[in-house]
């Protein structure tokens, strides 16, 4: 068995069995593959794609591919969130405080900028000194002493799924339904938890474009999940529009700030009160739906959420001024207004157009290597449904790149249609997958 011969098999379409997938992933993660091959059997299976079975073996030769992290030291049922990526995606900033403020336990592992997706991790750094990297010791502790801990994946948790992330940005290969599913479910496996609520996006903004294609993973993630004994449910939310106005590190951040307040935009509030209630759910807070979300939409209203992003933020390292005066956050040097041709209504906006834009204005990363700028990218002053007049602004870009902005203005332009007829409101969350 070479790592040749199973580029070649998947190159004809032929099935990886489970000691061909546990090889290149045991090789991979060692060193002995090398990126390039790695990458040549990446794109095999993103264009051939992958059993069931391929793709159950996949997520547990990833889980097992280095160390997993035993939770049984933290009282109570340990629930994790995980969202497949969309534009404007700020909800675990905002759902980790609402659910630990019921004292629900929260321990997640998240993920950097993939795509045009922004990762939660480059927001959580866009506080100053914030920690991104945990001990397993600092993790649980603190987990155990304010009921929330969220950190980058380990060198040590699920390492094969690090390697494979990464080359999976840089080489058109994000948008495979095995590949994401093994990548989110191996790290939910290796990283403990005892419950796992997943927001599968589908839509313009999402790796999933169309509501079958986000059912069909959110069914195989479930499975997978159900199947190791982890009580699992997924969410498939709409992202045919960036969620709420804010896209970009350090604007999305201060958007969460103002959600646990409960000031966020109403599509970003019902999307994280639904994911949160379903968190509670599992962890058994109650077994009625209208409760759980009565319950997360409280701590909104009572401070406790508020108060919660502050203790992880502090425990965390970062400097809770930015929480208390978002205005701590650096604003980037050029902020230019682009103003409508039309009048009317919108009718649509193209999200992944958005989130390219903001990527290019420096908010994410076009190679793996890059360098992210914090204060970069777009805030929306229009979506879907919102009537506009001629000239009136439809979104402000951020960027200390000022190069950067005619074509950024250009292309924002074309991302929005209007028309005379306001259009129907846009579909949040089409459904609830349990088994």
């Amino acid at each position: 068995m070479g790592i040749i011969e199973i580029i070649q098999k998947k190159i004809r379409r032929g099935e990886l069995s489970k000691e061909e997938i546990a090889y290149f992933i045991e090789n991979f993660t060692s060193g002995k593959i090398a990126d390039y091959q790695a990458s040549a059997l990446i794109t095999a299976i993103f264009i051939n794609k992958m059993s069931r079975e391929e793709t159950i073996n996949l997520t547990m030769a990833m889980a097992n591919s280095g160390d997993t992290l035993d939770l049984s030291g933290i009282e109570g049922i340990k629930v994790d969130k995980h969202s497949t990526g969309g534009v404007g995606d700020k909800t675990t900033l905002i759902v980790g405080p609402m659910v630990a403020a019921l004292g629900v336990p929260v321990a997640k592992m998240s993920g950097r900028a993939l795509g045009f997706g922004g990762g939660t991790i480059d927001k959580l750094e866009s506080i100053k000194n914030f920690k991104i990297e945990l001990t397993r010791e600092q993790f649980i502790s603190n987990v155990n002493r304010m009921k929330m801990a969220v950190c980058a994946q380990t060198g040590v948790l699920a390492p094969a799924d690090k390697k494979i992330y990464a080359l999976r940005d840089v080489t058109g290969t994000v948008e495979d339904l095995s590949l994401i599913a093994s990548s989110v479910m191996s790290k939910k496996i290796a990283g403990g938890a005892d419950a796992i609520v997943l927001d599968v996006k589908a839509g313009g903004g999402a790796f999933m474009k169309t509501y079958d294609d986000a059912l069909q993973l959110a069914k195989i993630m479930v499975d997978i999940g159900n199947g190791v004994g982890r009580k699992t449910v997924a969410l498939i939310t709409g992202m045919d529009q960036p969620l709420g106005y804010a896209v970009g590190n350090a604007l999305e951040v201060k958007e969460a700030i103002a959600a646990v307040k409960g000031r966020g935009p109403a599509d970003l509030m019902e999307v994280c009160v639904t994911l949160a209630a379903y968190m509670i759910l599992l962890a058994g807070k109650t077994g009625d739906l209208d409760a759980a979300k009565k319950l997360a939409a409280e701590t909104t209203r009572n401070g406790s959420a508020y108060k919660k992003l502050q203790e992880f933020v502090e425990a965390q390292g970062g400097d809770v001024s930015y929480i208390t005066n978002p205005d701590t956050f650096p604003l980037a040097s050029n902020v230019v207004a682009v103003t409508s041709p039309a009048e009317g209504f919108v009718r649509s906006i193209s999200a992944e157009g958005i989130g390219s834009i903001s990527m290019e204005l420096g908010a994410g990363r076009i190679k793996k290597d890059d360098a992210i700028d914090y204060a970069a990218g777009i805030m929306l002053n229009k979506k879907i449904g919102d009537a506009v007049k001629k000239g009136e602004t439809l979104a402000w870009l951020h960027t200390n790149d000022r190069d950067r902005i005619p074509k950024a203005q250009e292309r924002l332009l074309t991302c929005y249609t209007f028309g005379d007829v306001q259009p129907e409101p846009v579909a949040l969350i089409y459904k609830v997958i349990t088994a």
